[in-house]
Order: C-alpha cells, then sequence, then structure tokens
C-alpha cells in the first residue's frame, strides 16, 4: 500500500499541546504536513493559560524537521475561532485539514449542574468547534478540498452518570457533523466524527486500570486516515481506543404505521411497541430525507 502523505497540505489541530492532540500532531508533521499547533494552555477545568504546551509541540516537530507554529487563542469565541484559521492562511496560504480535539470537564450530576459549568462545556467543546471550523470551511469550500474531524465521545452517543454538559456537547458535534458533511459534499470537504477512549489528563483518573491500554498513540492512526486525501468516507462515526477501531451508526427501522387517515389511540401505539421498537431491518439514513422516504413509502401502501 501507498504511505499515506500530507506535502503541502495544512492542518489545523485544536488542544494539541499535549495527550490525543499532540499525537495528531506529531504524524501529521512526520507525514509532511504543515501544522497549527492551538492550545490555550489552561488546566483540565478549563482555568489558567499560557504558551509552554503548544510552544513545546511546534518546538518538537520542528527540531524533527517538521514545519510547524503555535497558536494560543481560545476557541470558545468566534473571534478566538477567526484567529486561529488566521494564523494558518498567514503562515502557510491555505487550510485543508481541521481537527477539533480541545475539550474540558465539568463533571457533576444533573441535579447539581450549575449553568456556569454547563455554558464552560458548550463554549469549548460545541462552540468552540463551530467557531474554528467555520472560518476553515469557507476557505475549504473556495479550494475545493478539506478534511474535518471532531471529537464527540460515548458519553454523548451512549450516555454516561454525572455527565450531562459533556454528553449534551459531544452528541451536538455528531449533528454539527452530519449536517457540514452534506453542506461540504460537492466541494469535496468530507466530515467525519471520532469518539475516542484515551488516557490523557482529562481521563487519566477516570479510566483507572484501563488507562494503560489505551494510549492516545492507538487513536492516531484513524485520525489521520480521516485528515488524508485518501479517505473516502464522509458523514460518520467511529469508536476508536486500545486498538480497536469500528463504526458508529443511527439506525431508522421500519417501525409501525397506523394506516393512511388513522388517528391510532395511545392503546394503539402501546399495542404495536414492540414492533415500534424492533431492529429487524433498520437503515442508515444519510439525510433527513430518508426518513421522509419511508414515511412516503408507507402513504403508498
Amino acid at each position: 500500500m501507498t504511505d499515506i502523505r500530507f506535502e503541502n497540505r495544512v492542518a489545523v489541530i485544536t488542544g494539541a499541546g499535549g495527550g490525543l492532540g499532540k499525537t495528531y500532531a506529531l504524524e501529521l508533521a512526520r507525514r509532511g504536513a504543515k501544522v497549527v499547533v492551538n492550545d490555550l494552555g489552561g488546566k483540565s477545568d478549563g482555568t489558567g493559560a499560557g504558551h509552554s504546551m503548544a510552544d513545546a509541540t511546534a518546538k518538537e516537530i520542528q527540531e524533527k524537521g517538521g514545519s510547524a507554529i503555535a497558536n494560543y487563542d481560545s476557541v470558545s469565541t468566534p473571534e478566538g475561532g477567526e484567529a486561529i484559521i488566521r494564523s494558518a492562511l498567514d503562515a502557510f496560504g491555505r487550510v485543508d485539514i481541521v481537527i477539533n480535539n480541545a475539550g474540558v470537564l465539568r463533571d457533576k450530576t444533573f441535579a447539581k449542574l450549575t449553568p456556569e459549568e454547563l455554558e464552560l462545556v458548550l463554549d469549548v467543546h460545541l462552540k468552540g468547534a463551530f467557531f474554528v471550523t467555520q472560518p476553515a470551511f469557507r476557505v475549504m469550500k473556495e479550494q475545493n478540498y478539506g478534511r474535518i474531524v471532531f471529537t464527540a465521545s460515548a458519553a454523548g452517543i451512549f450516555g454516561n452518570f454525572g455527565q450531562t454538559n459533556y454528553g449534551a456537547a459531544k452528541m451536538g458535534l455528531v449533528g454539527l457533523c452530519h449536517v457540514l458533511a452534506l453542506e461540504g459534499m460537492k466541494n469535496n470537504v468530507k466530515c467525519n466524527v471520532i469518539a475516542p477512549i484515551a488516557k490523557t489528563r482529562m481521563t487519566e483518573q477516570l479510566l483507572g486500570g484501563l488507562a494503560e491500554h489505551v494510549k492516545p498513540e492507538l487513536v492516531t492512526p484513524l485520525v489521520v486516515y480521516l485528515s488524508s486525501e485518501q479517505c473516502p468516507t464522509t458523514h460518520e462515526i467511529y469508536s476508536v481506543g486500545g486498538g480497536r477501531y469500528a463504526r458508529i451508526f443511527v439506525g431508522l427501522v421500519p417501525g409501525w404505521y397506523a394506516g393512511k387517515g388513522v388517528v391510532p389511540s395511545v392503546e394503539d401505539v402501546a399495542g404495536h411497541f414492540e414492533q415500534i421498537r424492533n431492529t429487524e431491518g433498520y437503515i442508515i439514513p444519510e439525510n433527513i430525507g430518508d426518513e421522509m422516504k419511508l414515511l412516503l413509502k408507507s402513504l403508498q401502501g
């Protein structure tokens, strides 16, 4: 198989001062990409800031003969997102890859969650990905090429106790990716989602004994592939961790059709609830139109 290379490609990676983001930056640079290493340099709870983390990753790339610059803007404001992408354009003249990786945690049970803890997590994960991706997406459409990777989580896709703010933000990224995949299709801008399991400073305490088996480097190959010209997919979600790589998807089942012109009762729904829930014969919708097609098929008998 031909080596996957990134010469003349420019990658913007948020949260690349450490953990998963750093591994992406190092590997993309090793394969020829020019890299913007974005990191606010704060703590995992979102407090603080500093230049040392982004500087260290950029320096390591440069010392190995690669091309990289550090950026310290926050992803959580429109101005910060614009500045991150502007730094790539000013330094390298284009943007080909955006990996939305920056994140914070403020875990708390729903009953005890404060508005501030909700807003901070939404600002960094969901709004942050929006603010960074939007200016990059415009550039990608103009150049008819782009690769965007969003970092979701099983906490949002499947659920996890004590992470309502984090889970809501992460599942929001799935919706953002699905729409951008459709809007970018005709311009060869591909968007995919990963749900990683990896040991980072944010997750180390949560993972316990599993931590040593889920090193960040085991996520990197999939992310780099999704960032490559060779990647064939868009609009998809992938579980990745510990050397295991698997697709996650949203399916739609045939369900139960009450009949044309029929207004079913609550009891009718209750009586057919197992048929409504039956997962046999599902499809994987590519867009909202696929759901409409199923309804039309039922209406037409």
